[in-house]
């Protein structure tokens, strides 16, 4: 009989670990959720204020962007214009340096 209580007391230590452990990681999902929230509105709150500036005057292009995402961007309508190496608009490649001049800047 001795053997029996002790098993029972085993499974009910390991039922109490797995639901701390269970709540400990409930308590950290609610955490990052809350951090990601607030990081996002710390950015809305930077480009509100206009400290927030998505391009440099020398822009390095990034894989999946075209000159149309980077001119939306960036604010900069005339991108092929104003970069003479670039010969075809379609053949844009990651690394790509590009000069960018924002259109509230003309």
């Amino acid at each position: 009989m001795a053997r029996v209580h002790s098993s029972t007391t085993l499974a009910e230590t390991l039922s109490w670990y797995c639901s701390l452990f269970l709540v400990i990681m409930l308590v950290f999902s609610c955490c990052e959720s809350f951090t990601s929230e607030n990081e996002g509105n710390v950015k809305r709150i930077q480009m509100n204020l206009g400290d927030y500036k998505p391009c440099d005057e020398i822009y390095v292009v990034r894989e999946g962007e075209t000159l149309h995402t980077i001119g939306e961007k960036c604010g900069d309508p005339y991108i092929v214009e104003e970069n003479p190496h670039i010969h075809d608009p379609d053949d844009v490649f990651p690394g790509l340096v590009i000069k960018i001049t924002p259109f509230k800047n003309r």
